[in-house]
């Protein structure tokens, strides 16, 4: 699976504490491989993010993440932080 960092997502991810980063980098690590997924919770989202989905990086932190359009083997990281990602 490729997975490619949106800018919004980067600017997110610069902002969070150095052992946070650690901790998302190794759970993104991990999301590669789809046997991971259901350990990380990926689940898709509703409402205006309904065409999205997301991970857990822990019980606070969230990643939202879209697939491209027709493949699940590239995906686009939206996001990252606590609950108000959904926001």
């Amino acid at each position: 699976m490729r997975v490619f960092p949106t800018l919004q997502f980067v600017r997110m991810f610069d902002s969070l504490e150095h052992d946070l980063q650690e901790e998302a980098l190794e759970r993104i690590e991990m999301f590669k491989n789809i046997s991971s997924h259901r350990m990380l919770r990926v689940h898709k989202l509703r409402g205006k993010y309904k065409n999205c989905y997301a991970f857990s990086v822990n019980h606070r932190v969230r990643v939202v993440f879209e697939y491209a359009r027709g493949t699940k083997q590239t995906v686009y990281l939206l996001a990252i932080g606590d609950h108000d990602v959904y926001r």
